[in-house]
């Protein structure tokens, strides 16, 4: 990149029409990324460097303008949203990086920004924590207690949900008459960047 901006900054006087830059920042993990900033690849003639490699194709970058976006380049047709499959470049000034996927500002909120409120004590649930889920619904893991005991469960404990209630393997109502009727569910955490789009 040094190289490139050695160039453009050189080149900057003699061909200003050519050259257009659009800055966007991507961030992911906690961790921001300059880019993508659209570069012009030609500069009337002048050769930057040799044909980057686009981290999204795989493709020689011979287009006008390519995109840098975190730490590689991209074709501006390559760069897209994981979800909804945008291209980056052209909707706005920020793209996310976060699981995996590259995403729009809407998708990442929308996956991201907000998991709900939680079964037990109805209190919002930031994106950032781990929860566990039972038949839909969703818990702070220290709410996600038997409702007979009060005693945590932790991922790997069997316990049974009746009528929207958690209950230990102990403590499940009609223990003898259910035992063989309705086999215990295992917890199962789920992490912040199990989502699907």
């Amino acid at each position: 990149m040094r190289d490139v901006e050695q160039l453009l900054s050189a080149a900057r006087p003699s061909v200003p029409s050519l050259l257009m830059t659009q800055s966007l920042n991507c961030s992911g993990g906690g961790r921001s990324f300059r880019g993508p900033s659209m570069v012009n690849s030609q500069l009337g003639g002048v050769v930057a460097s040799p044909p980057r490699s686009c981290a999204g194709c795989g493709g020689k970058i011979a287009d006008r303008f390519l995109l840098f976006s975190m730490e590689r380049y991209w074709h501006t047709r390559c760069l897209k949203c994981s979800c909804c499959h945008a291209k980056l470049g052209d909707i706005g000034t920020t793209c996310y990086s976060k699981g995996g996927m590259i995403l729009c500002r809407s998708d990442y909120i929308r996956l991201f920004g907000h998991s709900g409120a939680c079964s037990t004590c109805g209190q919002s649930i930031p994106a950032n924590e781990m929860v566990m889920r039972a038949q839909g619904n969703v818990y702070h893991l220290k709410c996600f207690t038997c409702a007979t005991c009060r005693n945590r469960l932790v991922p790997g404990d069997r316990f049974h949900y009746v009528n929207g209630t958690i209950f230990c393997e102990h403590d499940r109502p009609g223990a003898a008459l259910l035992s063989s009727h309705l086999p215990p569910l295992q917890s199962n955490p789920v992490l912040p960047d199990q989502k699907v789009c």
